[in-house]
């Protein structure tokens, strides 16, 4: 038994009697239950003859052979199962480590912008999944203005980012001609016919790569008719020597190459047609679309704006038996443009869209205001006289 601290007043312990008392007495206790016991007789009996098995080089009955030879069989399973598990667990720990790394970034990204999740589970009021949809084909006039958009900036990888059109189809898919049905006396097939070569005059005159970027707009005068001599002497004297009194832009769409390039292959376009019995006995078609061009300069940095070009086309198809006129060729009876974030003072034939960190070098604007994506409104040029601005582009 351990002996009790001296009393001394030097002693380092200085413990009560009451506690010396218990610790002695714990002390006992482990060391009594930490000691060797005896073996029991019937223990000794069996270790005895598994010695003398063992020296005999027998197997205990129930044991077997092989990969985990001497190791009884329910102990040799229960290892493999051990390792089976231990194997399992790793890999649900590995498993779930990887998971929640990914749990983890998704909950940062939602977090950054909830917008990411369908539809509006917070009830935010958010537009995210509505600006992922694209809009359905415009079949009438609209009665209003498009509404507001995220005021996003526009990026190389993300042209259209920020404005209405992020919605609106990609080039030709935005052309969508209604169903044809025959006009008095003009069979259906006609109107298809004339629905068709309005629509290869809009892509000529709006959306081919080689119109855009400055070049003579050959697919679309292919559509127009030739006996039509006044029209093409002016459409071939704006190309030429373009002025106030010709200017080309009027009727296509023409960027200066040496001054800007297109973003990407897309340009936003949304409008619709209508048709009517003509005054030449064929059918009359009205185009009326809005093309939307994301461009960068081209030889500055890479800050995207656009420019937006409304057009609004009255052709006919005529009828060759009735009037002297090409068949399968456009009559173009009228055309009128509203133009969004371009100069309005330079008539050079290109359109010259402004950049924002180079509109405070730009004379102040003396028109009014106007929204160049609002469809809902006739096509107003004012007094004809003075710039405006855009409140959007």
């Amino acid at each position: 038994m351990p002996e009790k601290p001296s009393d001394d007043p030097s002693s380092a312990s200085g413990l009560p009697d009451d506690v010396w008392e218990q610790f002695t007495r714990d002390t006992e206790r482990d060391i009594r239950s930490s000691a060797p016991k005896e073996p029991s007789a019937r223990a000794r009996m069996v270790t005895e003859r598994l010695r003398e098995q063992d020296a005999r080089g027998e197997q205990p009955p129930g044991w077997r052979t092989g990969p985990a030879m001497g190791v009884p069989p329910a102990r040799a399973k229960s290892r493999a199962w051990g390792k089976e598990m231990n194997g399992r667990a790793a890999r649900r720990r590995k498993l779930w480590a990887v998971l929640g790394v990914t749990v983890a970034a998704a909950v940062v990204l939602v977090a950054l912008k909830p917008s990411l999740l369908p539809g509006d589970p917070f009830g935010t009021g958010g537009s995210g999944a509505a600006e992922a949809s694209p809009l359905p084909a415009e079949t009438a006039a609209p009665t209003a203005a498009p509404g507001a958009s995220d005021p996003e900036t526009p990026t190389l990888d993300r042209p259209f980012a920020g404005s209405p059109a992020l919605r609106w189809a990609d080039g030709e898919a935005g052309i969508v001609l209604p169903e044809a049905k025959a006009v008095g006396a003009v069979p259906a097939d006609r109107v298809e016919e004339a629905l068709k070569l309005t629509k290869k005059l809009l892509v000529g005159a709006n959306l081919d790569p080689k119109t855009v970027r400055g070049a003579r707009p050959a697919a679309a005068l292919s559509v127009l008719d030739p006996k039509q001599p006044e029209l093409f002497d002016e459409l071939d004297t704006g190309l030429r020597s373009p002025s106030r009194e010709h200017d080309p832009v009027t009727l296509f769409s023409r960027f200066d190459p040496d001054e800007v390039r297109p973003v990407g292959d897309v340009i936003k376009a949304r409008g619709r047609m209508t048709f009517k019995k003509g005054s030449q006995g064929g059918v009359a078609v009205r185009a009326d679309y809005t093309f939307v061009y994301p461009v960068v300069r081209a030889d500055g940095p890479p800050e995207v704006t656009r420019t937006i070009v409304r057009r609004v086309l009255d052709v006919e198809l005529a009828d060759p038996a009735r009037y002297k006129v090409t068949p399968g060729r456009l009559l173009l009876v009228k055309y009128d443009q509203e133009i969004g974030n371009s100069s309005c003072d330079v008539y050079d034939g290109y359109l010259h869209p402004g950049f924002p960190s180079s509109r405070s070098a730009d004379p102040d604007p003396s028109g009014p205001a106007t929204d160049p994506y609002d469809r809902s409104k006739d096509i107003d040029h004012g007094d004809g006289g003075h710039c405006g601005t855009v409140t959007r582009t």
